[in-house]
């Protein structure tokens, strides 16, 4: 029989709080779906107003939290801002997350 194995060092404090900040972003299913649209290319409020049938002030919320939460970026374009994902990690969780559950169903 092996030995058990050495538990790994846990994460400083300060990383799980901001984990759990992060997660807490993409907890609501507007702001799910919002990753899974910005994770094929970037796209201005109107592009994902109608890619998701929701509101331009619902999606304008919904992309101030994902902003302050470091998940998504804007870059004016004239008179519209598009938005893309920081990075491509963010959205490999949300797709596993959606993966997972539809594995389940």
């Amino acid at each position: 029989m092996e030995p058990p194995a050495e538990a790994p060092e846990p994460p400083r404090s300060d990383a799980l709080v901001a984990a759990g900040d992060l997660l807490r972003a993409l907890a609501a299913p507007v702001r799910i779906a919002i990753v899974l649209q910005l994770r094929t290319s970037p796209r201005c409020v109107h592009e994902l107003v109608d890619a998701l049938a929701v509101t331009q002030p619902l999606i304008s919320q919904h992309l101030r939290v994902l902003k302050a939460a470091g998940v998504v970026r804007g870059d004016r374009r004239g008179r519209e801002v598009v938005y893309r994902l920081v990075d491509d990690h963010l959205a490999h969780i949300v797709v596993d997350a959606v993966e997972h559950v539809e594995e389940e169903s």
